[in-house]
């Protein structure tokens, strides 16, 4: 990148466009550049989730996913490229197999509560489905690989079993939804 970002206040934005990786200018409220905000709010939050306590094995598996979601950012901000590869479904897919194999099977459904590592973990569940929504509205008006909409269904799952994961580091519970159903069975 040598010395691609050496002025960060440009003021070529200021007339409400900005810049792709392709050298286009498009609105600033364009679905694409919603999308690349998206995600990168998503790369921001994991950010956050990581300055909390957890297993080693999850540190590098969401470090993993920052670069991959930096990817996907970039593939967004040039139409027609491809930098996020399949492969990196496979290591969701992989680290989604492993994690829920470890858990019990859920018989009701949980809050996005617990600790505060699993709470933030939801919130990045949350971002990685608005994130997902965003470019499958993209995807409707333009072509789009369909990798970086899978990668972001897939992460939004393994976020849910992450938090889990998270809320049983130390000894911990999911907490639960009291449902009537729940209730009456108590």
């Amino acid at each position: 990148m040598g010395n691609r970002l050496t002025a960060i206040a440009t003021r070529t934005g200021d007339n409400g466009t900005t810049g792709l990786g392709n050298n286009q200018r498009v609105s600033k409220n364009s679905l694409r550049v919603h999308a690349m905000g998206e995600v990168d709010e998503l790369n921001s939050h994991i950010g956050v989730l990581l300055c909390e306590d957890m297993p080693v094995g999850v540190r590098d598996l969401l470090v993993e996913v920052q670069h991959q979601l930096f990817n996907l950012g970039g593939e967004l901000s040039i139409p027609g490229f491809e930098l996020l590869k399949a492969e990196a479904l496979l290591v969701l897919d992989q680290a989604l197999a492993d994690h829920n194999e470890t858990l019990p099977r859920l018989e009701e459904f949980i809050l996005p509560a617990g600790t505060r590592a699993a709470a933030l973990a939801h919130v990045c569940r949350t971002v990685a489905r608005r994130a997902e929504r965003h470019v499958v509205a993209l995807g409707q008006e333009e072509a789009l690989n369909e990798t970086p909409r899978q990668y972001l269904n897939r992460l939004s799952d393994l976020m849910f079993v992450l938090a889990r994961v998270l809320n049983r580091m130390n000894g911990g519970d999911d907490v639960y939804w009291k449902s009537e159903r729940m209730q009456r069975n108590a």
